[in-house]
């Protein structure tokens, strides 16, 4: 049995995540449902990273305190995540004590370590409000791709982490003016340090993707330069550091130590604290993390370089499973601008495990995706209904109609049988195997087209012919039938885990189909005349022109 720590990016409270944001927490889950089943040892961790300016500036703007903002954020994605049905061991928050404890004493020990440094820069001021303004309190253009839409710590067109006063016409996010340039003190991660460390890293992970590996390659030629930690920011974790009373912790520095934080946190709760220590200090465990390619500097650079810099051996990011973008008919999400897709209107346009599924057969692990509603539809359509679907519901009302509802005993096996039971066989290897690398895009593309070779094996057999005039051979076919509907069941479990148990329960199985090992889908474990459940349809279709309406309504 191994044991992994499964980690999804946090997504930031300054609103409700859309699409590309969901994508990380529901990959986690899919992930961490499989490990269970093949019986390893995984502890999951998420949560809200609710510090930083744009928090501070939306609260400056609405007259509100930070605390309130994002109060109402996590409570709705917490409800968000519950009913979508991902279930972390734990998702928590940036803005909670265990957290704030881990993240000042984490820093104290690299500061103790000879890690930190404190040297006097030059910040964007604005005259006008009267405060430094750190990252995403400087809006202007990217010095490198020239977009317009670039903000103090990162353009949001080319994914370049930057500086505010690298900004080409600088302006203050609050008021707008242009601001000045002004001292100050700060203290910094020193990660040039770490090159030879992480090129050793990177060098040694081979299953890094490649997105992920070319990207850290780029950053180590290019030069480490040391990492700012603190801001001039009163919205945030207060800083550790002697004379530092007025800065906080830069957020990106600090959201990243939550994977263990949230560990921890997760260990206290259920009365093993020390469990934390056996999953981050072991070089046996596993951690992998989900996140965009946008975050990739933070996952593979410098949360390794933190790690290393503490000498307390803990493990390594061993995958990161980096996405590219999810678009919106082409365009990059925004919600000024009305583009896009947000995670609480979903639920009024489909049930949860049709999202579950279309996100994981069209996650953007290789290139971005656009979405638009005409794939929505063709994914739930043909893949869920009319193929998953279509299948499950022919079996069980053919074998509830000729047989009384239950199970026929087989006769000897033809080729076409023998070859159904070969697929039967393999098919928790083949998935597996997907999954095994993180390849969850083809890992739901090959459990649609196991249904699909499902209702191909039906038409060929053609039982509804076979059971006046084979009847032996039409038994056959429906008994393998039963049996791949167990599969299904099995393997569907963390992607669809609500379609999942409807197969389970109209299968009329014992126990609970998230309680079976994943090697169980290979098995011809339903017995011969069995009864099953009283079939009902599976999935039913949508329609792009009534979802656009339910988006219309709820816009007006």
């Amino acid at each position: 049995m191994g044991r992994w720590i499964v980690c999804s990016a946090w997504p930031y409270v300054h609103a409700t995540p859309h699409l590309g944001t969901f994508l990380h927490l529901l990959s986690a889950d899919v992930f961490t449902r499989y490990l269970r089943a093949k019986g390893e040892e995984v502890v999951s961790v998420s949560g809200s990273d609710e510090h930083g300016t744009p928090i501070e500036v939306e609260a400056i703007r609405e007259g509100v305190a930070p605390r309130a903002l994002t109060d109402k954020q996590h409570t709705a994605i917490c409800e968000l995540l519950r009913r979508y049905r991902i279930e972390l061991d734990n998702y928590t928050r940036t803005e909670n004590p265990v957290h704030i404890r881990f993240v000042q004493d984490f820093y104290r020990s690299i500061d103790e370590n000879g890690y930190v440094f404190s040297k006097q820069v030059e910040l964007t001021y604005c005259e006008k409000d009267k405060l430094f303004l750190p990252d995403r309190f400087v809006l202007g253009t990217c010095p490198f791709c020239r977009s317009d839409s670039a903000r103090g710590d990162q353009c949001e067109n080319c994914g370049r982490v930057l500086d505010p006063i690298q900004l080409i016409e600088p302006r203050c996010a609050l008021c707008g003016a242009m601001p000045a340039v002004r001292p100050t003190k700060h203290w910094f991660f020193d990660l040039p340090k770490f090159a030879d460390a992480l090129k050793k890293y990177l060098d040694s992970n081979p299953q890094l993707p490649d997105n992920a590996r070319n990207f850290s390659y780029g950053w180590l030629e290019e030069g480490l330069k040391p990492r700012a930690l603190t801001r001039d920011s009163r919205w945030g974790i207060p800083a550790p550091f002697r004379d530092a009373e007025a800065k906080t912790i830069y957020v990106w520095m600090e959201a990243v130590l939550g994977y263990i934080s949230a560990t921890v946190e997760w260990a206290q709760r259920i009365g093993k604290p020390a469990r934390a220590d056996e999953f981050w200090l072991s070089q046996d465990t596993k951690n992998v993390h989900f996140i965009g390619k946008d975050n990739l500097p933070f996952h593979v650079i410098i949360f390794p370089a933190l790690l290393m810099a503490t000498r307390r051996g803990y493990v390594l990011p061993w995958q990161v499973s980096s996405t590219e973008f999810i678009t919106f008919e082409g365009q990059r999400f925004s919600r000024s601008h009305g583009i896009g897709v947000w995670i609480d209107e979903t639920l009024e346009i489909a049930e949860p495990d049709y999202w579950r599924y279309v996100l994981m057969a069209i996650r953007p692990e290789t290139s971005d995706v656009s979405f638009t509603w005409e794939l929505f539809e063709q994914k739930v359509n043909a893949d869920l209904n009319d193929t998953v679907g279509n299948f499950v519901h022919r079996t069980l009302t053919f074998i509830d109609r000729f047989y009384e509802g239950a199970v026929p005993a087989p006769g000897p096996l033809t080729e076409p049988d023998e070859r159904m039971v070969t697929e039967i066989r393999e098919i928790p290897r083949t998935v597996g195997g997907l999954m095994d690398q993180v390849r969850m895009k083809a890992a739901a593309e090959a459990i649609v087209e196991f249904s699909r070779r499902g209702n191909q094996y039906l038409n060929a057999q053609e039982p509804w012919h076979a059971v006046e005039t084979a009847p032996e051979k039409a038994a056959t076919t429906m008994y393998l039938c039963a049996q791949q509907l167990r599969s299904l069941a099995v393997l569907l479990a963390p992607f669809t885990p609500s379609a999942a148990e409807s197969i389970w329960s109209q299968l009329n199985l014992e126990g609970e189909v998230h309680q079976q090992r994943w090697d169980s889908a290979g098995e011809l474990a339903v017995p011969a005349r069995h009864r099953i459940g009283r079939p009902k349809p599976l999935f039913h279709k949508v329609d792009v022109h009534e979802i656009r309406g339910v988006l219309n309504s709820r816009h007006r």
